[in-house]
């Protein structure tokens, strides 16, 4: 049986606040792995994103990752491009129940507006079309990955806390 909770999503979805509050309802530890890597490499994202590249975060996010996976007892917030690499999915999936967090365009675009410079990857002209073209390639990861989908959109994070408990009764590899 699995004790952990693993949220997965596009950057917006609500896999931070969802993620502490879930935490606390179920009396688990919160881990968000973003958090995890700047702390790891004495670095904000965006300044890893800048210095280094992408590739580097996303071997960071494989460390991070190794490091978390087989806590027990915890929620945890991945980041978005989590699901790129297979490795850390494999990780994830022995210890945790993994919810696919979902979100219509609009609202993405909607919760992240005010975010450009903490998202590097959305430091673009036309938002909407990257933002598109990124959830249009990410959807099949996530969707591979996902023991359990959630749409976000026009829901307020107690509403998805609470399908999120309903669904994990339903899940028989959740303890």
């Amino acid at each position: 049986m699995k004790g952990n909770i693993a949220l997965i999503g596009f950057m917006g979805t609500g896999k931070t606040a969802v993620g502490k509050l879930l935490a606390g309802r179920l009396g688990k530890e919160f881990i968000e792995l973003d958090a995890l890597i700047e702390k790891k490499a004495r670095k904000t994202i965006p300044e890893i994103f800048a210095r280094d590249g992408e590739v580097a975060f996303r071997e960071l996010e494989i460390e991070a990752t190794k490091d978390v996976a087989e806590r027990e007892n915890a929620v945890m917030a991945c980041g978005g491009g989590v699901v790129l690499n297979q490795i850390n999915i494999d990780r994830l999936r022995k210890h945790s129940v993994i919810v696919y967090l979902t979100a219509s365009l609009e609202a993405i675009l909607e919760r992240t507006a005010s975010d450009r410079d903490e998202r590097p990857l959305l430091v673009a002209e036309d938002k909407s079309s990257k933002v598109e073209k990124l959830l249009q390639f990410r959807k099949p990861f996530y969707e591979r990955a996902a023991d359990i989908t959630v749409d976000t959109s026009g829901l307020e994070v107690t509403e998805v806390v609470e399908q999120i408990i309903i669904r994990l009764g339903e899940n028989e590899s959740y303890r």
